[in-house]
């Protein structure tokens, strides 16, 4: 990676510096952080700035999900057949390996997709918070050098958190299939398996903090810097080794933060996502029992799948419009509480964090 020299860029670099001032507690922090997105977000309300927002926060993995909602295809009447299409459609791709590569290669495609969107709109949120505009095309333009360095960063960072862990699974597996019964040899097995698991644990959390500190401190760092992510995580760690307790208590709190507006979101989300699942099973019910009325049979057709497949993409639309807007508060409100903790011990960000800015929103 390279260093401030070459990832400068025109803009925040030519802040001056100023002398670094008395760093914020994390609690200070938290309460700067919540008067501040309320600001921002209703000072004073409007439904587009709404909407842009959560189309921002949206690529960042806006919105919560929960293992609370499990919607049955068995609601459907057994007429419509869903279940024997799908094992129809899981038969015909293992025979055939081309749709498998294919889907295969569609997936990662996706995956790479949504991970460099995911590093662009990161720095265009961080742009928004600090000159209280939403400046999408802009931002993207100044600052996509910086997203490709985090966007390479996470991507490697994503594969060495894969690898390991497909490791611990073969390293598993072919002793899942000759543990034996009983003694002494199965206990020795349970410890090591134990192990293994608690191995894979500790590094998935590892991966998940790291990523968590880069997105809250170490992107800001970059935005007001010019640096890359090597560069700026080396003055991160700098600030990190001379204050550690302050970083210490602002991940704990940054934890304890996250799973309350998980909750709150879950809170006001569950009852709309209910009405919008038990919606979309009793339409489909009816479509089926209408058109059995009138007696037509719902058959697997190119028509009907085409129309199913529309359906669906439009639930799922409404869904992430729903999931977008619920969680675009949560996802401000998280990333301003990093920026405002960062922020008076980077003095280029403190310092962009005091420049006067317009008092409307740019629309």
């Amino acid at each position: 990676m390279s260093d401030a020299s070459q990832g400068a860029r025109p803009g925040p670099s030519r802040v001056v510096r100023e002398p670094a001032t008395a760093g914020l507690s994390p609690a200070e922090a938290l309460t700067s952080a919540f008067s501040d997105t309320l600001r921002l977000l209703f000072s004073p309300f409007d439904l587009r700035r709404w909407i842009k927002l959560s189309i921002v926060c949206l690529f960042l993995g806006g919105g919560t999900s929960s293992a609370a909602f499990h919607w049955s295809l068995g609601s459907l009447p057994s007429e419509v057949g869903v279940r024997d299409v799908l094992i129809q459609g899981r038969a015909y791709l293992a025979q055939h390996l081309w749709l498998i590569v294919l889907a295969i290669a569609l997936g990662l495609g996706l995956g790479l997709s949504v991970l460099y969107l995911r590093a662009l709109f990161r720095f265009v949120l961080v742009d928004t918070i600090v000159k209280r505009e939403i400046l999408v095309r802009q931002a993207i333009s100044e600052f996509r050098p910086l997203a490709h360095s985090y966007f390479f960063w996470l991507l490697g960072a994503l594969l060495v958190a894969g690898t390991v862990l497909a490791a611990g699974v073969l390293a598993v597996l072919p002793h899942l299939r000759t543990t034996p019964a009983a003694g002494r040899g199965s206990l020795v097995f349970t410890a090591a398996l134990a192990t293994i698991l608690l191995a894979e644990v500790f590094a998935g959390l590892i991966v998940a903090l790291v990523i968590m500190l880069t997105d809250d401190l170490a992107v800001p760092v970059m935005y007001a810097e010019g640096l890359r992510l090597l560069a700026a995580w080396r003055k991160l760690w700098r600030y990190a080794r001379g204050e550690s307790g302050s970083f210490a208590l602002y991940v704990l709190l940054r934890f304890v933060v996250s799973v309350g507006v998980g909750v709150a979101v879950l809170f006001f989300l569950f009852p709309v996502l209910v009405a919008l699942f038990s919606g979309a099973i009793i339409l489909g019910a009816l479509v089926v029992l209408a058109l059995r009325l009138v007696g037509i049979a719902w058959v697997w057709n190119l028509l009907t799948l085409v129309l199913a497949s529309l359906a669906l993409l439009l639930l799922m639309g409404l869904l992430l419009v729903l999931l977008s807007l619920a969680g675009m508060p949560g996802q401000v409100f998280l990333q301003n509480f990093g920026m405002r903790f960062i922020a008076p011990r980077v003095p280029s960000l403190s310092a962009l964090w005091r420049l006067p800015h317009p008092t409307g929103w740019r629309r």
